[in-house]
C-alpha cells in the first residue's frame, strides 16, 4: 500500500451506500460491497458504480475476485437488536453480526478496520459484543479506539448519535485523536426547500379523518404522547373529537396516573409501572371507583392484574411534528409514515428525498425499489458527511502509521 495509490477497501452490510459515499469522495477504491438485500445492492451499484454482491455475511467466504490482503474493511452491521426502539433482545442473532467485520478484517489481513452501530449496542448486557470484538482484534495485533459521534456536528440536521470503532494494525503504539472541529449547526429550515423537481420527492398528504384532526392539533416540536408531561406532549384526552370527551375531574385523574406510573416503580426495567388502585384512592377518596369505571368505559385506562391501573395508550410519542427551527429526530425506517413523523409545516409525511437530505445524501443520489424499501435504505444508512469524516481520519491519521 502506498499513500500515492488508491487505498482499497471492502464494505460489509453496505446498505444503499451511505457509509461508502464518504470513502468514494476520498478516492478510496472499492473492491466489493456486500449486503443480503438485492434492493439495496441495486441502489448501491447504480449510484456508486462499484462491484456489489448479494451475500449473507454469516458466510465469511466472500464472493468476488478479492486479493489476499485488503487495506481497509468497513462494516455497518444491523442495529435492530441493539436499538432502544426495538425489543433489545441480548441474544438476537443479528447482534452477533457486529463481530463479523472483525473476523473478515483479520481474514484479509486488513491494515484498518472500522465499524458503526447505535449507542444502545454498548449499554447493559449488549456491551459484551463490543468487548468480544475489541478483544478479538487486540489478540490479532490491532489497536482499537471506540468513539461516539453525533451527526449534527458534521452539518447533518439531525440528532443521530453513533458509535464508531477504529482498529489499525501497527507496531507503533499510538493514541490517535479522532476528535473534530465542530461545523456550524444546520437546521431543517436550511435544507427542507427547493425539492419540487427532484427525484424521490413523493408527497403523501393526510386524508380527511381522525389522522388529520390529530395532525391539526400537533404543533412543530410536539407529539401525541400520554406518558410525558410538558408543552411537547399533546395527550389523547386533549383531542376529544377523536378519543372521546372527558370531564375535568377525569382529566385530573389521567394526569395523576401519568405522573405516578413513572414515580412509583416496581420493576427495574422499563420506565414506568401500572399504578395500584389503593394509591389512587388517597387522592380521589369516594370518587375513585366512579372515575375508574367511567375511564375504563371510555377506554382511556385499563386494569392490570385486577389491582393496578394503567393508561390505555402508553406510546412515547406518535405524530411527531418536526420543527423547521430545530434538528430532526433520528431518521429511521419509519420516517415515511405520518403516524410517526409529520412535516414541519404541512399535513403530510416526509418524502424520501427530504429524509435523504436530513441524512446528508446529495440530491444526485437516487433511490429505487418499493417506497417503504427506500425509506428503510435511508434510515439504515450512515450519513455520508459522517462517513466522509471517518474516511479522512483513516487516510490522514491512520494510513501513515500502518505503512
Amino acid at each position: 500500500m502506498s499513500v500515492t495509490n488508491k487505498i482499497t477497501y471492502i464494505s460489509l452490510f453496505s446498505g444503499c451506500g451511505g457509509f461508502d459515499a464518504g470513502f468514494k469522495e476520498n478516492n478510496f477504491k472499492c473492491l466489493g460491497a456486500y449486503d443480503i438485500d438485492p434492493y439495496v445492492t441495486d441502489v448501491h451499484s447504480k449510484n456508486l458504480k462499484g462491484p456489489v454482491y448479494v451475500h449473507d455475511l454469516n458466510d465469511l467466504n466472500l464472493p468476488g475476485d478479492l486479493p489476499e490482503k485488503i487495506d481497509v474493511v468497513i462494516a455497518g452491521s444491523p442495529c435492530q437488536g441493539f436499538s432502544t426502539i426495538g425489543k433489545r433482545k441480548v441474544n438476537d442473532p443479528r447482534n452477533h453480526l457486529l463481530l463479523t467485520g472483525g473476523h473478515i478484517a483479520v481474514k484479509y489481513d486488513a491494515k484498518v478496520f472500522v465499524c458503526e452501530n447505535v449507542l444502545g449496542s454498548n449499554s447493559g448486557e449488549h456491551k459484551k459484543y463490543w468487548v468480544k470484538l475489541q478483544s478479538f482484534l487486540t489478540h490479532n495485533g490491532y489497536q482499537t479506539k471506540l468513539v461516539k459521534y453525533n451527526a449534527s456536528d458534521f452539518g447533518v440536521p439531525q440528532l443521530r448519535k453513533r458509535l464508531i470503532l477504529y482498529a489499525w494494525k501497527s507496531d507503533r503504539i499510538q493514541d490517535i485523536d479522532f476528535l473534530f472541529p465542530k461545523m456550524q449547526i444546520v437546521l431543517l429550515k436550511d435544507i427542507l426547500k427547493d425539492m419540487s423537481d427532484l427525484k424521490n420527492h413523493n408527497l403523501n398528504f393526510i386524508d380527511n379523518g381522525p389522522d388529520l384532526t390529530i395532525a391539526n392539533r400537533i404543533k412543530p416540536g410536539q407529539k401525541l404522547c400520554n406518558v410525558r408531561g410538558g408543552e411537547r406532549s399533546v395527550h389523547t384526552w386533549m383531542i376529544p373529537e377523536v378519543f372521546g370527551k372527558i370531564t375535568k375531574r377525569e382529566e385530573e385523574f389521567l394526569t395523576l396516573v401519568m405522573k405516578l406510573r413513572r414515580q412509583i416503580r416496581r420493576r427495574e426495567n422499563g420506565d414506568a409501572d401500572p399504578v395500584e388502585k389503593k394509591i389512587l384512592k388517597t387522592y380521589f377518596n369516594g370518587e375513585t371507583e366512579l372515575l375508574l369505571q367511567n375511564l375504563l368505559k371510555k377506554e382511556y385506562i385499563k386494569e392490570v392484574d385486577k389491582k393496578y391501573i394503567d393508561l390505555k395508550n402508553t406510546f412515547n410519542g406518535k405524530y411527531k411534528r418536526l420543527d423547521m427551527c430545530s434538528l430532526s429526530p433520528t431518521v429511521d425506517t419509519r420516517f415515511g409514515n405520518y403516524k410517526n413523523f409529520i412535516h414541519p409545516t404541512e399535513h403530510r409525511s416526509l418524502s424520501v428525498r427530504e429524509a435523504a437530505r436530513i441524512q446528508g445524501f446529495k440530491d444526485t443520489f437516487v433511490f429505487y425499489g418499493p417506497i417503504q424499501k427506500q425509506y428503510e435504505m435511508v434510515g439504515n444508512a450512515v450519513p455520508p458527511p459522517l462517513s466522509n469524516f471517518i474516511a479522512k481520519n483513516i487516510k490522514d491519521k491512520i494510513i501513515p502509521l500502518v505503512l
